[in-house]
């Protein structure tokens, strides 16, 4: 939120000293309203600064450019400068605004230029004469800017023109803290930090409705909230007569200081309003509102509706709407309808000032993806007693700045009136979440300062009444908050010992099982990432989004779904790295999936995800580089797999529409690794050019997995093991798979290791047909065997593989 310094002093107190930009910095800070910038406005960029008036004493045709013009100017040193100028409108005995050698203009568009002596055409020039985009003062670079006659050649051009400058605060304000959405919330907050600090009494001054009074009662114009739980107060005027032009200058000025672009006097004063008080005020073209009747209620879903910024939504029935009796002219508190809108021709306006309920007016604007300055205040809650007063101030500045006449009665609809919640401190409490002890009295004035009421005091305590612009306190801690912060958040005491209570570690093991497979990743070259939980449900199809988690109040369009996949996440943060000549990547992730079964029914799935993509190896003096490709990330998975001691694992082909030529990797029934390649479509929806590898482990499962399985302890073997290979011509259809499920009904206990180390495919092996080389390792712990018992393994296995596998063994 942005507060202008010059705009928040006009309501600071005559009788304070004078506040520096720094000083009311540190104040604001010190009040919770923390600066995050401090930043001087210039209305026009450099301020003109060096600039100088001059004298164009004489103007001749430049002898070597047609289009350019010789020019002898005097700025008041008593040494003509000479000039070479393209204008076409500079002429002798033109007062003109000067930019000297060594002299830094800032253009309207561009970077700071800073003039140096040049030679133009073979001409020495030096300076230039300015036009209006070249130092900022307007759109116009036709020709040069001509000042008035009697202006002194030497005059600073920034005593001319009388540029508007001012400081701004960036406060990050915290959500409960819409009492300071305003200046006059910000200076009341600096008023009670001041008149605490200093024992003495300092007074907002608020802008005066004394001359707000009825010229007439010509343009009636009747309110009737239907929906009293979403509206709960609806204040209006008529203003009749008005002209739409452009607001004055000091307006203007306040405005574009704190970043809000100035439309017209209406628009302005409306906006004006907003950020002097903070209630949102809307106007509407009164000759258009239909049986000059207002009516606050909600509409069908599916009713069309057409915004200011002409574009057709669809109505919720939740959504509240501002009616005449022909249909929806307004989103309540959100945005206007286009046949509503005040625009040139409106001469006729009703100003509408009004409570919205915050949960209503957010809905609507998230649902519609429409934020305005409006919307943001009314979805922090507003002060439900200001809405008579803010439109007194702003019908009072129509009138001023826009004619017309006041035309109706103010009219206030309010229904059930709020009472002003009642909150109870006792000074025991206080002490205890400040850990500070604060003077009863002292207590006392600062909420009377910040406008609650003492209801009642005594020595346990004090019971206030809160006021309507803070409507998020009711409970002792928000009472405490508010004492402890115009004390100065800096002012609170830091003990001396600090008590606390030991906490018992309960996932220790499972961090140090995450910690310690992120090492060895790490270790492997990958790079851990972490990626949003929030997703874009575009990257779903339909039938992936059945029991997605959905968002209700998103952020924005594009992030909508808890993620049901890391997978989609991941993609993205390869993309950025894509996109920026990273391209060999391994990623890993330890995140979450989320899943719905029904209303209320959720479930958290931890997962660890691997990425690879480009190249394992760049190419170097011992060897060209090697291309990443599944069986390097099925690897991984195995080797992760034996560190958590997973045992009686099966493999199965992938069927996924997302991964190809995949397996998946199950324990008891359950999938424990699927990996495989990311189909070609799927990469093109991130615009992923090269092929992506990804494995998605079940985190949980393999915790559960390792807590069940004791760690044993055994003596290496004293024997050495015996290496037999063996070649066999089987079908080019058969799978390795198959081979393993083979030796598994052999059930050789001396069988120890399996290695396929070659696959080859020729025509000379017959059609359809490849060899695969393997490699068997046996190992008997109590002797050495002998080759004659390891010949009879050899041979169960030739024969389980003939009759098994239809294999023919290669001698």
């Amino acid at each position: 939120m942005n507060i202008s310094y010059n705009w928040l002093c006009e309501y600071l107190p005559d009788n304070l000293p004078h506040i520096s930009p720094e000083q009311l910095s540190k104040i604001l800070t010190s009040t919770g309203l923390e600066v995050e910038s401090l930043d001087k406005y210039e209305s026009v960029k450099g301020g003109l600064q060096d600039l100088v008036a001059g004298e164009v004493v004489s103007c001749e045709q430049h002898p070597n450019a047609d289009k350019l013009k010789l020019t002898k100017v005097d700025v008041g040193t008593g040494e003509l400068l000479q000039i070479v100028c393209g204008a076409p409108n500079v002429a002798a005995g033109q007062k003109v605004i000067v930019a000297r050698v060594g002299v830094t203009i800032y253009p309207l568009r561009g970077e700071p230029v800073t003039l140096k002596t040049a030679k133009i055409r073979g001409v020495e020039s030096q300076g230039m004469i300015c036009a209006a985009d070249e130092v900022g003062l307007g759109e116009d670079h036709a020709g040069i800017i001509l000042l008035p006659q009697d202006t002194r050649p030497g005059m600073a051009v920034s005593e001319i023109f009388h540029l508007y400058e001012d400081y701004i605060f960036g406060i990050g304000l915290t959500p409960n803290h819409m009492d300071a959405m305003s200046h006059l919330g910000v200076a009341r907050d600096v008023c009670a930090y001041l008149s605490h600090h200093e024992q003495k009494t300092y007074q907002v001054k608020k802008p005066s409705t004394d001359r707000f009074s009825i010229d007439n009662r010509s343009l009636p114009i009747s309110v009737n909230i239907e929906n009293k739980r979403d509206c709960q107060r609806y204040s209006g005027v008529s203003i009749k007569g008005i002209t739409l032009k452009e607001s004055p200058r000091w307006m203007q000025d306040r405005l574009k200081a704190i970043g809000v672009r100035p439309i017209s006097n209406i628009v302005d004063i409306t906006n004006f309003v907003l950020h002097e008080t903070g209630q949102p005020l809307h106007a509407f073209d009164a000759d258009k509102i239909k049986g000059q009747r207002i009516i606050v209620k909600n509409l069908p879903t599916g009713t069309k509706f057409v915004t200011l910024d002409k574009k057709e939504i669809k109505l919720s029935a939740e959504d509240l709407m501002i009616c005449d009796e022909a249909g929806g002219i307004c989103l309540a508190g959100v945005f206007g309808g286009l046949d509503s809108g005040v625009g040139s021709a409106t001469r006729n306006i009703f100003l509408e000032s009004a409570w919205f309920s915050p949960e209503s007016v957010r809905k609507t604007s998230f649902r519609h993806d429409l934020r305005t300055d409006a919307a943001t205040h009314f979805e922090k809650g507003m002060d439900i007693s200001g809405t008579t007063d803010a439109l007194k101030r702003a019908a009072q500045l129509i009138r001023e700045l826009a004619g017309g006449e006041i035309a109706s009665d103010l009219v206030d609809v309010y229904p059930d009136p709020k009472p002003k919640t009642v909150a109870t401190l006792s000074y025991a409490y206080l002490k205890k979440l400040s850990g500070k002890t604060y003077d009863a009295d002292s207590a006392k004035n600062i909420l009377d300062s910040l406008g609650f009421e003492i209801r009642k005091q005594d020595a346990q305590g004090l019971e206030v009444l809160v006021p309507f612009h803070k409507p998020d306190i009711s409970l002792p801690a928000d009472i405490v908050e508010e004492i402890m912060r115009i004390d100065g958040l800096d002012n609170i005491d830091i003990p001396a010992s600090i008590s606390i209570s030991p906490s018992i570690e309960t996932d220790r093991e499972e961090s140090a099982h995450r910690e310690k497979i992120a090492d060895y990743l790490v270790g492997l070259g990958f790079h851990e990432i972490f990626t949003n939980s929030i997703t874009n449900s575009a990257y779903f199809s339909e039938t992936e989004l059945k029991g997605t988690v959905k968002m209700i109040n998103n952020l924005s369009a594009e992030l909508n779904i808890m993620r049901p996949s890391l997978l989609e996440t991941g993609l993205e943060s390869i993309a950025y790295n894509l996109n920026r000549k990273n391209n060999n990547l391994r990623f890993f992730e330890f995140g979450k999936s989320y899943h719905s079964s029904g209303v209320g029914q959720y479930e958290e799935r931890n997962h660890l995800s691997l990425y690879v993509t480009g190249n394992l190896r760049e190419d170097s003096w011992k060897g060209k580089a090697a291309a990443s490709d599944f069986y390097y990330l099925k690897g991984l998975a195995g080797r992760i797999l034996e560190l958590f001691r997973v045992k009686d694992i099966a493999t199965t082909p992938l069927q996924q529409t997302k991964l190809e030529n995949g397996i998946v990797i199950s324990l008891r029934g359950q999938q424990a690794v699927v990996t495989g390649m990311v189909q070609r479509k799927v990469l093109q929806q991130f615009d992923i050019r090269q092929p992506v590898y990804f494995a998605d482990l079940n985190w949980d499962l393999l915790l559960a997995e390792i807590k069940s399985n004791n760690i044993e302890f055994r003596e290496l073997p004293r024997q050495l093991p015996v290496h037999r290979d063996l070649a066999l011509v089987v079908d080019r259809s058969l799978s390795y798979e198959s081979v393993e499920k083979a030796l598994e009904k052999i059930r050789l206990d001396k069988l120890r290791e399996v290695q396929l180390f070659d696959i080859f495919e020729s025509e000379k092996l017959g059609s359809g047909k490849k060899s695969l080389a393997i490699s068997f390792s046996f190992l008997d712990e109590e002797k050495t065997l002998t080759d004659k018992e390891v010949d009879g393994m050899m041979g169960r296995i030739m024969k389980t593989f003939e009759q098994e596998l239809s294999a023919e063994i290669r001698k």
